[in-house]
């Protein structure tokens, strides 16, 4: 039971983060990509901090370092990411940004020896190709906005695989408030030293914020850092990589999108590589049955 309220976080995570590319693109046309990441991770840390502050009473030495590595870690792939969006476009971006389905189970084969399991590398393929069916347009050749989304997708799969591993031993709470406030020390140090900060704030420019720092980030990672508990790297990004489909269904629903075959080609492949990820637990337990 805890795998499938796991999963349904993962996917809520997704649905929050397929709405997250239009409204930090929003957010880029009043403040610039440093601004917008500090006010995010501000707004977290002190949403979670107020809420959730006692947890950080018993954070040992171990729940501090990680954290801090998961902070570090989460700022350069937003960086990484957002930086990329000003220079290319948000579907270009979201699919480069999501090609960390696939580098997620190269690390734990990398880090562990462990070995690939055909399901997963089947699934995050399919994945793969059904976010580029909905996301790819035009031009495929690739400029500096999307090299840097595609750095960006490694650094979310480390953040991905990271996760995965501390929570298994750390409380996920403890572990994302730390890693918000050292996102937070690190964006302000950016911005303070760009001598970028805000005197003035479009409303605007304060919306988005406010729903990037609250859904974006806050419960978004919040959901993420908790479910990795009960769910492999591999199937979590899997699962995580579903923000290209929510993307497309709410850009159809609120932004008038047309819809193209092409698009329902794509989503039909991401539900597929989702189920795939699913049942493959159940073979072993078919043939072991079958015996």
């Amino acid at each position: 039971m805890k795998q499938y309220i796991a999963d349904g976080m993962l996917l809520t995570t997704a649905i929050v983060w397929g709405s997250g590319f239009v409204i930090t693109a929003i957010a880029l046309e009043y403040l610039t990509a440093y601004q917008v990441m500090a006010g995010r991770f501000i707004l977290a840390s002190i949403i979670l901090t107020v809420i959730f502050g006692y947890r950080l009473k018993k954070a040992t030495k171990s729940v501090v370092w990680k954290g801090v590595l998961l902070g570090t870690i989460l700022y350069i792939a937003f960086a990484l990411q957002t930086v990329g969006l000003q220079y290319t476009t948000p579907s270009k971006n979201a699919f480069l940004t999501a090609v960390n389905v696939i580098v997620v189970p190269l690390i734990a084969y990398a880090v562990y020896k462990r070995r690939i399991d055909g399901y997963e590398i089947i699934g995050s393929i399919i994945a793969l190709v059904g976010i580029g069916c909905l996301s790819l347009q035009g031009s495929l050749t690739m400029n500096i906005g999307d090299a840097l989304s595609l750095a960006c997708a490694v650094a979310f799969a480390f953040d991905i695989f990271c996760t995965n591993l501390f929570v298994q031993k750390e409380d996920a709470i403890a572990l994302t408030i730390v890693q918000f406030i050292t996102a937070s020390v690190l964006g302000i140090l950016v911005v303070v030293s760009q001598g970028d900060i805000p005197t003035n704030l479009e409303k605007e420019a304060i919306y988005s914020i406010i729903y990037l720092g609250i859904f974006s980030t806050t419960i978004a990672y919040l959901f993420q850092n908790v479910a990795n508990q009960y769910t492999t790297a591999t199937k979590a990004a899997i699962i995580l990589s579903t923000e290209s489909f929510f993307g497309m269904v709410l850009s159809v629903i609120f932004l008038h999108e047309v819809l193209t075959g092409r698009m329902v080609i794509g989503a039909v492949l991401i539900l597929l590589a989702i189920l795939i990820a699913e049942v493959k637990p159940a073979y072993p337990k078919k043939r072991m049955m079958n015996n």
